[in-house]
């Protein structure tokens, strides 16, 4: 979600990569419809498994949730978020999807602006 966000938003301006710890073999269906509800198209990406290749090679790394541990990178920064997880309060589903889209839209949108600055 984070990296179609940021697509979204700055264009080409911020190269963004996406990649997972566990990557899955299809964009969560829920995730896809989510974020077309505002313009954004993910039907066609292809989850990554992360590599420490990636890791070393990016100027900034974004690990979206508390799940993922990556170990020690030098010379890479890393920001974690810990998104809103409406589960926990028995939101699930499309519902559920939006309000952690929201959540992460706002973050992708700090960034962006820190990182245009």
């Amino acid at each position: 979600m984070a990296a179609g966000l940021m697509h979204h938003i700055a264009g080409t301006a911020i190269h963004v990569a996406s990649a997972g710890t566990h990557a899955k073999t299809a964009v969560n269906d829920l995730s896809a419809q989510a974020l077309a509800e505002v313009g954004v198209d993910i039907s066609g990406h292809q989850p990554v498994q992360l590599t420490d290749q990636m890791l070393d090679d990016a100027d900034l790394v974004v690990i979206v949730g508390t799940q993922a541990e990556l170990g020690n990178h030098p010379g890479t920064t890393i920001q974690r978020w810990d998104t809103d997880e409406p589960s926990l309060r028995g939101i699930d589903g499309i519902e559920r999807m939006r309000i952690i889209r929201d959540d992460i839209n706002t973050r992708v949108q700090n960034l962006a602006a820190s990182l245009s600055d």
